[in-house]
């Protein structure tokens, strides 16, 4: 697979079909609110449909309802494996890694802001957060499962930005393409896959080959639920990491919508780290993860533990030294590792269920403004994963 300028610029213009009409269609017959409310009951694969669903919204969901046909169950049951062994590493570099990452691509930081308010960050990392758990569980697409559900409601809830952002005429489609276009969900699909495999790379976890590729590989079966066009989907790590370099050097930059949304993110996660003395270690992480040229543009302060925070590799070689050696310690260590990310998405969420819901409007005062100067490029690492 070859990605080009050319390529890119073909997925700029390109959103998605089903979606995108099941979405026109609800706004078109006033149905929005009745679907919103009806399907907050609606959390787990398999339930029946309640009555009073809009049809249009019916045939959507059936349609969706089933993960692709050429997925391979082994490879999900290794990723699943791989994000039990990592959770911790895993939730640090989606945290620190992949929403900063977002923040960088400023038409992206726009559309985040238009769709969760700049004030209540936490909604965009719950719902990150609680998507990749149920992701990884056992059951992820069997009946029951609340992740399928989650990723038919994520899929309208993009389409919704695309039709509000279109219908108002708040988006310059000719000179930035489609909103939510299919690069851009690709691009998101690197963010959250690729980037977090560097991550833990540059945080010193040791990962197998096979581990790091069965990670990708769910993400691209997210990505199809997801309404991806799978034949503009890169198929190895090899192929992702020209795509998300190429991605890089097209849209990165600076923008004020992004060092703020950065801001609200690393004061987020000050609240939930206890005390102030290792409130630092916030924007360090960040910084560490994202380099100093990403940082900057995000204005990630600088702070006295941008040094310590490279000790962690050694840190996590420790750690990983005693899981190695003790079937007790790698238990212990796991159990801890699942505690932690449950701790953390219980503090996002504030012990709630996160809904997905289609917004009916969009924030008033959400615009497109020009971006500031571009002063570099992040050159990302030149391997992605230890074998």
């Amino acid at each position: 697979m070859t990605v080009t300028e050319a390529s890119m610029d073909a997925l700029r213009e390109a959103g998605d079909e089903l979606a995108d009409a099941t979405v026109a269609t609800l706004f078109a017959r006033g149905e929005v609110g009745t679907f919103n409310t009806l399907m907050r009951y609606v959390s787990t694969a398999g339930a029946p449909l309640p009555d009073g669903l809009p049809d249009v919204a019916r045939e959507y969901l059936r349609a969706t309802s089933v993960p692709p046909s050429w997925v391979d169950w082994g490879e999900m049951e290794k990723a699943r494996l791989f994000f039990i062994d990592n959770n911790v590493h895993i939730s640090t570099a989606l945290s620190f890694a992949s929403m900063p990452a977002c923040y960088v691509v400023p038409h992206v930081a726009r559309l985040l802001s238009a769709t969760h308010s700049l004030k209540y960050p936490s909604k965009r990392m719950a719902e990150t957060g609680q998507f990749t758990v149920y992701l990884m569980q056992p059951d992820a697409f069997e009946a029951g499962s609340r992740f399928i559900p989650a990723a038919q409601k994520v899929r309208l809830l993009h389409a919704s930005v695309r039709h509000h952002l279109r219908r108002e005429n708040r988006w310059d489609t000719a000179a930035l393409g489609t909103p939510i276009c299919q690069e851009d969900m690709i691009g998101g699909q690197m963010f959250f896959s690729l980037l977090v495999l560097d991550s833990l790379h540059r945080l010193g976890i040791h990962m197998t080959t096979e581990g790091a590729e069965a990670y990708y590989y769910a993400w691209r079966v997210v990505g199809a639920m997801l309404g991806v066009d799978q034949e503009a989907v890169p198929k190895t790590l090899q192929e992702a990491r020209s795509f998300l370099d190429l991605y890089m050097i097209r849209h990165m930059g600076p923008s004020a919508e992004g060092a703020e949304l950065t801001r609200q993110l690393i004061d987020l996660y000050e609240e939930v780290v206890p005390g102030t003395l290792f409130d630092p270690i916030v924007s360090a992480l960040v910084r560490h993860l994202v380099g100093d040229t990403c940082a900057d543009w995000l204005q990630v302060p600088r702070t006295r533990w941008d040094t310590l925070v490279k000790a962690v590799p050694h840190l996590l070689g420790v750690l990983e030294t005693i899981e190695d050696r003790s079937p007790l310690g790698a238990w212990a260590l796991d159990r801890l590792g699942h505690l932690t990310t449950v701790l953390e998405l219980s503090s996002l969420t504030r012990g709630r269920v996160m809904h997905y819901a289609i917004p009916e409007h969009l924030k008033k005062d959400y615009g497109v403004t020009d971006a500031a100067p571009r002063t570099g490029r992040w050159t990302p690492p030149a391997a992605t994963v230890s074998p």
